[in-house]
């Protein structure tokens, strides 16, 4: 399983929310490229990056920033947030970007997701952040009428390859991520998850690798000093 430590980037710093609400923000890092720099020197590969003023605008409000990081580490990065057009996805991946997330769009705009999976193929992924079973968009700011599992049954039948699934009342909080919501994704689903939201402690990544997601997004913990980078990488590559 891979390890994507995260960097949310709001005005150009990285950022963390409790429960996706942008009134409760703690601003961790002003050099986002530092942070991500830090991270390849304790060995990880790859990384995710959410622009969260593009989540809730369709702006790509920290491209800048996202770019110099792109540039200057050689991390794999998957990017989302605001990816709603053709060109916001080429501009990504010509900056080097190994995938894009599509979220509100696969959601109001299911004709542009079907086409960017024939013209992008596997550099396009689908983030499923869910709410009280629901499909939450436009930055959890609205909830849509999309039941979680039916929607990502949904896209793995038109091609998507990549699902990042974020419960929303674990994000941030520290409390433990959602075991059973992985363990049933993965039974029911033969496309690659990645789980996110919640990842406390170093035996959740155990038991997410244990079940051979694709991959675990890890965030707070990371930048509060609660989990060390190295030992998380080691836990996924032998959960024991």
């Amino acid at each position: 399983m891979y390890l994507y430590p995260a960097i949310d980037l709001y005005q150009g710093s990285a950022v963390r929310l409790t429960h996706g609400n942008y009134n409760d923000m703690t601003v961790y890092s002003t050099e986002p490229l530092s942070v991500a720099r830090l991270f390849t020197e304790c060995g990880a590969q790859k990384i995710h990056i959410v622009d969260l003023e593009g989540a809730k605008d369709g702006t790509a409000a920290n491209f800048k920033t996202i770019e110099s990081i792109l540039k200057n580490t050689p991390l794999k990065a998957e990017i989302g947030g605001g990816i709603r057009s053709f060109i916001t996805i080429e501009k990504y991946l010509n900056a080097g970007a190994e995938r894009v997330i599509l979220g509100t769009a696969a959601i109001t705009k299911p004709d542009f997701l079907r086409e960017c999976v024939k013209i992008f193929g596997d550099a396009i992924a689908v983030g499923v952040d869910v709410r009280d079973g629901l499909v939450a968009i436009k930055g959890w700011t609205e909830t849509s009428d999309r039941e979680c599992f039916d929607f990502c049954r949904e896209m793995e039948d038109i091609g998507i390859r990549t699902v990042i699934c974020t419960d929303i009342s674990k994000d941030g909080a520290l409390s433990g991520t959602n075991l059973e919501l992985y363990d049933r994704l993965r039974e029911e689903l033969s496309i690659n998850i990645i789980a996110s939201g919640g990842i406390t402690t170093l035996d959740d990544l155990r038991a997410l690798s244990k079940m051979d997601l694709y991959g675990a997004i890890v965030g707070r913990v990371l930048y509060t000093g609660a989990m060390n980078i190295g030992d998380a990488l080691q836990a996924v590559r032998n959960p024991g």
